[in-house]
């Protein structure tokens, strides 16, 4: 039976209750885990009350803002949990971003901007973030990342993102060939298309769900909660032997051809 009972988990990139990130710290909290959420900060204040009204009736542990632009703030999230846990054995990774304008269109058009903003963001923050937890995972751990099929192939309207997944699964293997030794395993989840707030930003989505709807064995695209289930066995002791690797919750539409 999946129990993460006695576990600290920090969940981010929770924006609303459609985030995938949402149905993972769901998932974490059935099974027992102790919560840590962050949010992107605002000025007005509005992403704390919006994501601290959501994640209430899971009684995290912590609440922290935590914008991954910022080194400090996201040292000072360490600190926090230093304080309060110890120790943390699981981080989950929801964090992407691009400008909407890069989202469709010609990839070419991209400009050098927007290219580092998707990766820096979408990439460099896993590096960031396990470089941040790695003196804390003192028991071993699980880092768990979301990733898309747009990383492997060429998905219209995806663009830089594409890209910016492509490095994000690199990061995973680097990042799990240099913890492993400490017993901290790294894995992404490729989850098929969501209709999220993020992927909303993405020319086409609606067509993209439906194509894979039409497509995918099981004619249908996926839940949130699949992939929180996902998430949760990755960070559970049933997922001893896995590191390194990326794991499709897609309905089975990767293996499809034409």
């Amino acid at each position: 039976m999946l129990n993460l009972a006695g576990k600290n988990a920090l969940v981010t990139g929770i924006a609303n209750n459609r985030s995938i990130a949402w149905g993972i710290a769901q998932q974490l909290h059935q099974a027992g885990a102790n919560l840590g959420v962050t949010y992107l900060p605002d000025d007005k204040g509005r992403m704390e009350k919006k994501v601290g009204d959501l994640v209430a009736p899971l009684n995290p542990d912590l609440f922290l803002p935590c914008n991954v632009q910022d080194e400090a703030q996201i040292q000072s999230t360490f600190d926090a949990i230093a304080s309060k846990w110890g120790r943390v054995d699981v981080l989950i990774h929801c964090l992407a971003f691009a400008n909407r304008d890069d989202l469709t269109g010609d990839f070419s058009a991209v400009s050098q901007d927007g290219f580092n903003t998707a990766l820096n963001i979408s990439a460099y923050s896993l590096v960031q973030l396990a470089r941040a937890a790695k003196p804390l995972m003192t028991d071993g751990g699980s880092i768990v990342t979301l990733t898309y099929l747009g990383g492997e192939r060429v998905v219209p309207n995806y663009n830089v993102m594409g890209i910016a997944k492509a490095a994000l699964e690199m990061n995973v293997r680097y990042l799990a060939a240099e913890l492993g030794p400490q017993k901290v395993r790294v894995n992404g989840i490729s989850a098929g298309p969501i209709r999220t707030l993020a992927s909303s930003a993405v020319g086409g989505i609606l067509d993209m769900i439906h194509h894979v709807e039409e497509v995918a064995p099981l004619r249908r695209t996926v839940t949130q909660t699949e992939v929180g289930n996902t998430a949760a066995f990755l960070a559970s002791d049933l997922a001893s032997g896995i590191t390194g690797q990326i794991l499709y919750v897609d309905s089975g539409y990767a293996i499809m051809g034409m």
